[in-house]
């Protein structure tokens, strides 16, 4: 339980964590030692990806400061890429703590996404999507990544598919 008074969705496991783990598919789009960039497969918004902390933490207040920095480093990195891969009027970002808030996933996760051509994001039921759907928006992301000297996304460490073998 998160050491602050937030209420959490009752739940004995992470998904993200699965994810991370390889225990599901999931498409990756980047990542390095603190943080992991999935795209969702419930797409919200134009190229909608979650940006998370490797380890687990329920909320923003859970986050230790090396956490929430290089987060917030991946949020901004991923916001600009969206923009550039899809050419969006608008983005979104944000970010629930707590059931009151509607957090579904009890892992401190951001949503970017582009807005949709009439603007906004979708909070609707949407399409669930393919892993290879969910590839193919990575794949038109991840060029507009920032790239380190090796020119690996974000920390060097190379983008994959979760559950790969």
């Amino acid at each position: 339980m998160s050491p602050s008074s937030l209420i959490m969705h009752p739940t004995d496991r992470c998904v993200f964590c699965h994810f991370l783990s390889g225990q599901f598919r999931y498409t990756i789009l980047g990542q390095d030692e603190l943080t992991v960039m999935f795209v969702t497969r419930e797409q919200r918004g134009v190229g909608h990806v979650l940006v998370v902390p490797r380890t687990h933490r329920e909320t923003i207040i859970d986050l230790e400061p090396a956490e929430g920095a290089a987060v917030m480093a991946a949020v901004i990195d991923v916001s600009r890429a969206v923009l550039a891969a899809y050419q969006c009027a608008g983005l979104a970002v944000w970010q629930n703590n707590g059931s009151a808030a509607h957090q579904r996933v009890p892992h401190v996760h951001f949503h970017v996404a582009g807005t949709l051509p009439g603007g906004g994001t979708n909070f609707d039921k949407v399409p669930f999507l393919s892993v290879e759907e969910t590839d193919a928006i990575a794949d038109r992301i991840r060029p507009y990544l920032r790239a380190s000297a090796d020119g690996a996304t974000p920390s060097g460490i190379s983008p994959a598919v979760a559950g790969e073998s």
